[in-house]
């Protein structure tokens, strides 16, 4: 008795998994509203019911797939306001190039679904809860949350060069990886000093 459960639970770990990515790949070529739960249950070889049962429908669904749970807390590392522009220069111009497409595979699925009422509303409490706050609480003051959308700003902006306009001039030598750190790490730092 206790094997045929432990095979189910390994099968429905399996399923989830597989409707994750099938979700993953259909919300990343098209937007939340023209995104079909019996298109991602075909990608996903299931019977459309089981993603109700596991995600409890198409919105459960997406908020899973945007929700970055391999880095959930990836902007409360920056301990201090003094280390945020370095982090985040380092964050823009990091070349771990698995990490960073994962990031801008992201970005481009909330991208594609903010103007969908329910997407992006579920996109905007991702966002404000994982980056703007705790963006905001290291830099804290009367200017925190500003300051925060600023820098927000600039990610986003290098993220739509990078994955809408498939322009990334970043893989550069040594020597040039490290100026453009600098620059980008002077440019963090003047949005922290407006």
């Amino acid at each position: 008795m206790e094997r045929s459960s432990t095979i189910k639970r390994r099968d429905a770990v399996a399923t989830r998994a597989s409707i994750l990515a099938a979700a993953h790949q259909r919300f990343l070529r098209e937007a939340y509203e023209n995104v079909g739960l019996r298109d991602i249950a075909g990608d996903a070889g299931v019977d459309v019911a089981l993603i109700s049962r596991y995600f409890g429908g198409k919105e459960g669904l997406f908020r899973e797939v945007v929700s970055d749970e391999a880095k959930p807390h990836l902007f409360r590392e920056p301990k201090s306001i003094d280390e945020l522009p370095g982090f985040l220069a380092q964050l823009v111009a990091e070349d771990d190039d698995a990490d960073r497409h994962h990031r801008m595979e992201m970005f481009v699925i909330m991208l594609r679904s903010a103007s969908s009422p329910k997407a992006g509303d579920i996109i905007r409490e991702l966002v404000n809860r994982d980056v703007l706050e705790p963006l905001a609480g290291t830099i804290g003051g009367d200017q925190g949350e500003m300051r925060a959308n600023m820098l927000l700003a600039i990610l986003m902006g290098v993220g739509v060069l990078r994955t809408i306009m498939k322009v990334d001039n970043f893989e550069l030598d040594a020597e040039e990886g490290a100026e453009c750190v600098e620059r980008f790490r002077c440019l963090f730092a003047a949005a922290l000093t407006c």
